[in-house]
């Protein structure tokens, strides 16, 4: 195969390569990864699926990781009747590489005092890059992304804005394992998360494949 084809030569410009998929999204699952960690260290509620994970790991204490990856199998159906089976994979991959990174990472990332507030935005940002990145290689996070990708692409509704009206519904539900302030914290990371995507994220503005 002609070296060029895995992405240091890339003679396709609006077209990713192999390898450039490959980078793309384990440098965005590691970016969403320590999002969420920083999230799971202040007991914040993430957004989408992560925050249904979020909550039943709170209730049950049985690893994120896990319910991350169940909560998200139907919509991998969703993904591939819809986006694509190249879309359903690269999904898939970044589900799990975001698991699994997120399990491992205490192993290597201590944080001893964390402000809830400072929290939530910083990792609504980090998440906000972590989805950026995998949006422009053609995957996302799975569960509400794949919805949001999904409505953008077939009706135009920003996807910021379409994952924001969902993940309000989510952190409604946080009230049963969370504090008030905690909630609030918790939709202000939202919020940052969704108005960044909605400010970053345009089809018409990223054309490569």
């Amino acid at each position: 195969m002609d070296k060029r084809h895995f992405g240091f030569w890339n003679p396709t410009p609006t077209r990713h390569t192999l390898l450039e998929d490959a980078q793309g999204l384990f440098a965005s699952s590691m970016i969403a990864a320590l999002g969420l960690a920083l999230m799971g260290s202040a007991g914040l509620v993430a957004s989408g699926t992560a925050g249904v994970a979020f909550i039943l790991h709170y209730l049950t204490g049985v690893s994120f990781g896990l319910y991350y990856t169940v909560v998200n199998i139907p919509f991998y159906i969703l993904a591939l009747k819809r986006l694509g089976r190249a879309f359903t994979i690269k999904t898939i991959a970044a589900v799990a590489l975001t698991s699994l990174i997120t399990e491992l990472q205490p192993h290597f990332l201590s944080i001893d005092s964390i402000d809830p507030m400072w929290t939530a935005v910083l990792a609504g940002i980090l998440l906000g890059f972590g989805l950026l990145g995998l949006y422009r290689h053609r995957a996302s996070l799975g569960g509400i992304g794949v919805l949001a990708v999904y409505l953008q692409e077939r009706f135009g509704w920003p996807a910021g804005l379409v994952q924001l009206a969902f993940d309000l519904v989510v952190l409604a539900a946080a009230f049963a394992v969370a504090a008030p302030f905690i909630v609030l914290c918790s939709v202000v990371g939202a919020v940052v998360l969704n108005l960044f995507l909605t400010v970053n994220h345009r089809a018409d503005r990223y054309i490569a494949m």
